[in-house]
């Protein structure tokens, strides 16, 4: 995902000469062609993920559409004050896109982990934040927030992201959309777990007389509450499922909009629970430790079944 992207990031930047590339000593072996073709608008402001912060304020006052780029924990919880304060406080066009969603970076243990990202950010006023499923949605989104002025967020995975859709759309921030649609339960998915998701409904579609529809929601904020109210409405149980905190993310927003409508429906979310996971491994390991492997997410989802049997 991070490939596609700078990919794009680097082809519209020769569009426009005001897309600056801020980051935080990261991006190597990533960002070499920006910065070669655009020396003056790349600054790696080193590991000051604050001050970078501040750096990308100043030049977004001055006119500047401003992309800083870090690993999630880094980029967000390291510098919230900053965020609030400099950026969403004065509404500022700045981009900030984090990698490593999730459990992307399990190996480096649980300060590299980004479970509570959504939550924080999609706290703050005047922000927009992104979560696309998989590197066509990513340049999509990359596309539409740059087209987009004022604040966002663009949650990225890390590396290798299979596509789950089979070729470009029509991407709208704020919409959601169908993976393939279902009379019986509806899945809401962020992020790229949610391809775990789409296999798991595969298995217990041909093992049991069930029609399961799936929805991708690459924005959190704003959040496609149409499409929510037309599940609730035409389908039995909505689950949600995301790659981070049962508080505060997906799951939280979804419940939000079910709570204040008129629908009475079995709503259930699947996410990481509320704790530090203090395993250290791959991502799949340590999905599979917390819930999110195929397997679990299969029985989880067939637990629902039997609920509205």
């Amino acid at each position: 995902m991070r490939t596609a992207f700078i990919k794009i990031l680097t082809e519209l930047a020769r569009e426009d000469k005001n897309i600056y590339l801020l980051t935080g000593d990261l991006g190597f072996s990533v960002f070499e062609e920006f910065a070669q073709k655009f020396p003056k608008r790349y600054i790696n402001c080193g590991v000051a993920e604050q001050n970078m912060i501040g750096v990308a304020a100043g030049l977004a006052l001055n006119g500047k559409k401003v992309v800083v780029y870090s690993i999630v924990p880094f980029v967000t919880m390291r510098c919230f004050e900053q965020i609030r304060n400099d950026i969403c406080l004065q509404n500022l066009d700045v981009k900030i896109v984090g990698v490593g969603g999730g459990f992307s970076y399990g190996a480096l243990g649980s300060t590299h982990h980004a479970i509570e990202d959504l939550a924080i950010m999609r706290s703050l006023p005047n922000i927009t934040v992104l979560c696309p499923a998989d590197p066509i949605e990513t340049e999509l989104a990359v596309r539409a927030m740059l087209k987009l002025k004022g604040p966002t967020y663009l949650r990225l995975g890390k590396s290798k992201e299979e596509n789950i859709h089979l070729k470009p759309f029509k991407f709208q921030i704020g919409k959601a959309n169908f993976i393939k649609k279902g009379k019986d339960i509806t899945i809401i998915g962020i992020g790229p777990i949610l391809k775990n998701a789409i296999l798991a409904v595969k298995t217990l579609e041909k093992q049991y007389d069930i029609s399961i529809g799936i929805i991708s929601m690459p924005t959190l904020k704003p959040l496609d509450k149409n499409i929510v109210l037309k599940a609730a409405k035409e389908t039995k149980a909505i689950l949600t499922i995301e790659e981070h905190s049962l508080v505060g993310g997906l799951g939280s927003a979804v419940a939000e909009i079910l709570a204040e409508s008129k629908y009475k429906i079995l709503f259930r979310r699947i996410a990481l629970p509320d704790k530090f996971c203090k395993e250290v491994g791959n991502q799949e390991y340590l999905r599979e430790k917390n819930g999110l492997s195929i397997t679990e997410i299969t029985g989880n989802i067939l637990n629902y079944i039997k609920e509205i049997k």
